[in-house]
């Protein structure tokens, strides 16, 4: 049975895209912190800085600067648009959500007699490390195949009454609408109802909603105010959720009566990981920051992806479903994202400010999935295939007037694709402003990321594929934090 759901699992996704595994295995690998607003400001190059919750997912040496206790909540607005372009139409499209991007709560303790050390902090709250919202909208003329064809070279050597058991969700109701038929004579070899080269007006829509979030504990010391020492146990946790619509229509005078065809997918894919986060700042003078930090593979132990298909057809402007929908699919498996090495550096200046540098490397062709008990799996072949190591390089700086602060960052990250064909690299500018009267204080962020990469949306083989969507998304974060220190 668990072999049955494997396969038809693989099959199903090859349908909708071309590995479509190895890019959720991407999606949920990546982290693009965001916690609070004044990191966010500052471009996120907080690893040497400290004093700040969201050193928690980064460098929690950095919690060990706390001398007080501290309370942070971050609310946010996440705005996507992504402008996509295929076979030379465009649309854009926008998603909107107001969520919550950090909530922490540090405890500091004095430690008296200590030998050197100071202070001890223990700190438990979330950040969030990923927003997967969006609205991609692509519409355009294929004159070179349609996904029928897909659908029929997946179908052959499979007989009509046996497509339930090879594949429920889409070849067996597009058989149920008669978008397979079988040649006469046979009842393995499948034909469509649109004649090869005929073409298509394809359009894909699809939303994606949810998000990446870290709930964690984390302890940190403080010696001698030259070394900081820090440690998180993190919980992160994903929500994932994706309606994508996916149609073609026709005007071919060959098949007059057949007008249309659809099939759409909701997926929703949740899990609970555990990794570990290790971190140290040095402090060698007064006006340097020295930061490194280690953070082990999230082990997702329970991931699990809900999903069904609804196909229909339409002919002679009437609309078909099967008599019997499409079953609903459940799988559970593991994942495991990479390791990440994050060093970084900063310079004081006379108190008023501060300028900062950090750099992560993190290799995503180590990221697999688990889906048997050896853990062995064509997907992971492809994940290692299409990934690699990337750069990631975070700068920023604050400087302080009185009880005001002004913030400014640049990001950049390089693209994780292993063949150079495809964009992926990540551009991100902030900036953002600070007040902080005595207890209380409040901060303002903004940042802006660019990210451009290929999609296609289906690829068969080396005869039955798409020409690239070209997709640019970009990404406007509005953060505001309140502060309270006691």
């Amino acid at each position: 049975m668990k072999k049955y759901f494997i396969a038809t699992l693989l099959m199903s996704y090859a349908l909708v895209s071309n590995a479509q595994l190895a890019e959720d295995a991407l999606r949920y690998s990546q982290s693009f912190y965001q916690g609070t607003a004044r990191s966010m400001g500052a471009g996120g190059a907080f690893g040497a800085i400290g004093a700040d919750f969201s050193a928690a997912s980064t460098n929690p040496a950095g919690l060990g600067l706390f001398r007080t206790y501290d309370m942070t909540f971050t609310p946010e607005v996440f705005s996507r648009k992504a402008a996509s372009t295929y076979n030379g139409n465009s649309r854009e499209d926008f998603s909107t959500v107001f969520d919550l991007s950090n909530l922490g709560y540090v405890m500091t303790k004095p430690v008296k007699n200590g030998m050197g050390w100071k202070y001890t902090q223990f700190a438990i709250g979330m950040n969030r490390l990923n927003n997967y919202n969006s609205t991609v909208n692509i519409q355009g003329t294929n004159h070179e195949n349609t996904k029928l064809d897909v659908y029929m070279n997946q179908a052959d050597y499979v007989p009509y009454y046996n497509l339930y058991n090879v594949d429920p969700f889409y070849l067996d109701p597009a058989w149920a609408v008669y978008l397979l038929d079988t040649v006469p004579g046979y009842d393995d070899f499948y034909d469509v109802p649109v004649p090869n080269g005929d073409g298509a007006y394809q359009r894909q829509m699809t939303t994606s909603k949810g998000s990446t979030n870290e709930w964690l504990m984390s302890f940190a010391a403080n010696y001698n105010d030259k070394f900081f020492l820090g440690a998180t146990i993190g919980l992160p946790y994903i929500r994932f959720n994706r309606k994508t619509y996916y149609s073609e229509s026709f005007t071919s005078d060959n098949v007059p009566d057949f007008n249309s065809w659809s099939v759409t997918e909701n997926l929703v894919t949740t899990g609970w990981g555990i990794n570990l986060k290790l971190g140290a700042i040095y402090k060698p003078t007064d006006w340097v920051r020295m930061g490194l930090a280690f953070h082990t593979p999230s082990y997702y132990w329970n991931m699990t992806d809900d999903w069904n298909t609804e196909t229909t057809a339409t002919y002679g402007g009437v609309t078909i479903v099967p008599e019997s929908p499409a079953p609903k699919g459940n799988y559970s498996y593991r994942f495991y994202t990479p390791l990440r090495t994050i060093g970084s550096v900063a310079f004081f200046i006379n108190q008023i400010g501060f300028v900062s540098a950090e750099y992560e490397y993190a290799d995503y062709s180590s990221a697999r999935f688990g889906f048997t008990d050896d853990d062995t799996n064509p997907v992971n072949d492809e994940i290692r295939d299409a990934y690699r190591a990337t750069n990631n390089l975070k700068f920023g700086t604050e400087w302080r007037l009185g009880m005001v602060s002004m913030r400014g960052g640049y990001g950049f990250s390089s693209s994780p694709y292993a063949d150079n064909l495809n964009d992926g690299k990540r551009t991100s500018f902030s900036g953002g402003i600070g007040y902080k009267k005595d207890v209380f204080a409040m901060d303002f962020a903004y940042v802006y990321s660019v990210m451009s990469e290929d999609y296609y949306l289906y690829y068969y083989n080396a005869d039955i594929y798409t020409n690239a969507v070209k997709n640019k998304y970009t990404t406007q974060q509005f953060a505001l934090t309140f502060r309270f220190n006691f």
